[in-house]
């Protein structure tokens, strides 16, 4: 069981705490973290795109011209996608990119998305970040005394003082733990937990 050190947001140590072995000790295997971020991706995509048929183009009912002697090449319809205003070809259509995965493949993609990352030393644990006002140059202040460059702060729950000030902060991302995802993990080489984060994990991924 791995033991890490808990810092203020002045990076002073205040305390130790044990990481669950079966949550931060999880052999990484690239294909599950591969699969889950595919899945994430798609499942953002609006899906919106669509391009007319020969089923939804207005008009084309009638036969242009007789089907023989006017010299001219056979016609069904003035929508034909060879004509000018006509259909489009296999165009795109609307539809949901979306697809299932196990809660287990979940579940253990965010523990080895973990793992990766207290493997790479670039975990740490916060006691709490907080700021008493909406402070861009607050935050900052603790970002550079934390050491952080591009990393991903999960929090107990919403601080809006706190997101609001590090919004405008490139490389810098501030995420409720309700809103973890393996994907946000693996985009930030730093990650930043508080002890209550800690938990709620454990007992989410149970």
């Amino acid at each position: 069981m791995a033991v890490v050190k808990i810092y203020s947001q002045e990076k002073k140590e205040v305390g130790e705490l044990e990481l669950p072995q079966e949550i931060f000790e999880v052999p990484v295997r690239s294909e599950i973290l591969h699969l889950v971020v595919r899945a994430h991706l798609a499942a953002k995509r609006a899906g919106t795109v669509g391009v007319k048929n020969r089923a939804l183009i207005t008009g084309g009912g009638r036969k242009p011209w007789r089907q023989k002697g006017t010299g001219r090449a056979r016609a069904g319809s003035s929508r034909s996608p060879l004509w000018r205003g006509g259909a489009v070809i296999h165009g795109p259509q609307a539809r949901d990119y979306s697809f299932k995965i196990n809660k287990k493949i979940k579940s253990l993609a965010l523990k080895m998305a973990l793992s990766s990352r207290l493997a790479e030393e670039s975990l740490m644990v916060v006691d709490a970040i907080s700021l008493p006002e909406i402070k861009t140059k607050e935050f900052c202040r603790v970002r550079d005394a934390l050491g952080l460059k591009k990393a991903l702060i999960v929090v107990p729950e919403e601080d809006n003082n706190l997101r609001l000030s590090a919004r405008n902060v490139p490389g810098i991302k501030v995420q409720p733990q309700n809103r973890l995802s393996v994907y946000d993990i693996l985009a930030y080489p730093q990650l930043v937990l508080a002890p209550q984060v800690v938990e709620s994990i454990q007992e989410r991924l149970k």
